[in-house]
């Protein structure tokens, strides 16, 4: 059984399930979310590495740069020249504030020096609608909210923001090709309560694993812009801890507030 919590950036279910019995019953739907949170929020009412067991990887996917056809750029060296040569006045919309989307984008501002105008939208749909009547200029999105869009030619797609390409998009390049060291991955993954048994946790990694292991489901992962991420749970807690730490630069070098 799915039981959704929505409130502040996904808090709420997290806190929920951090005080949750450790019985292997509740379990949280974890991941980038999480890792921006935890920085983002000064008071939260649990840690997500303190108060979670990390139990198994679910699926990593990439955000991708679009642009408006009306902007003159083809390509993220052409971007970047842009931005520079019209500081603060390249609009550059997300689904919102502390999204991975605007993250993505405060991370390539950070890393290539450029100036761009953060316009934060509630969601990705009315950041997307935007994008197409050319009311922003570009749009740090997920593939699967603009591929549609980006195949039929009404937005360019200069970069995906993984670390190598994504099979929906193969000729699209990663922002890392032009940016060394860039690299954004949308991560999925399940957490258990912290005092759940070892054991639990290793018959629920080895079953999730198989599950991502179907090429069904991997089939489907990839229609969606990403790929399964089979872990073991200590593998999944260093990227947890990891991503933590990165995002916590990120969002104190770009001054990012909540909402």
């Amino acid at each position: 059984m799915v039981e959704n919590r929505p409130g502040a950036g996904g808090n709420v279910g997290s806190e929920a399930a951090a005080h949750a019995a450790p019985d292997g019953y509740t379990l949280l739907t974890s991941g980038i979310g999480n890792a921006i949170s935890a920085t983002l929020y000064d008071k939260l009412n649990y840690d997500f590495i303190r108060d979670f067991a990390p139990v198994a990887g679910i699926m990593r996917a990439a955000n991708v740069i679009d642009v408006h056809p009306s902007v003159p750029v083809n390509s993220v060296p052409e971007l970047i020249a842009y931005a520079k040569a019209n500081p603060g006045r390249v609009t550059m919309g997300s689904s919102g504030v502390g999204t991975s989307p605007h993250l993505s984008g405060e991370l390539f501002k950070l890393m290539t020096g450029v100036d761009m105008l953060h316009v934060p939208y509630r969601g990705n749909a009315p950041a997307l609608t935007d994008l197409l009547a050319g009311q922003i200029q570009v749009l740090f999105d997920s593939i699967s909210s603009s591929i549609e869009h980006i195949r039929s030619g009404k937005v360019r797609a200069l970069a995906v923001t993984t670390a190598t390409r994504v099979p929906s998009l193969p000729d699209v390049p990663t922002v890392g090709e032009f940016v060394p060291g860039y690299e954004v991955s949308v991560w999925f993954s399940i957490s258990a309560p912290k005092s759940t048994p070892p054991e639990i946790i290793a018959t629920l990694n080895r079953e999730i694993n198989a599950g991502l292991a179907d090429p069904k489901l991997a089939a489907r992962l990839v229609e969606l812009g990403g790929a399964p991420m089979p872990m073991t749970p200590a593998e999944l807690g260093k990227l947890s801890a990891d991503e933590v730490a990165k995002w916590a630069k990120v969002i104190r070098a770009a001054n990012v507030k909540p909402e």
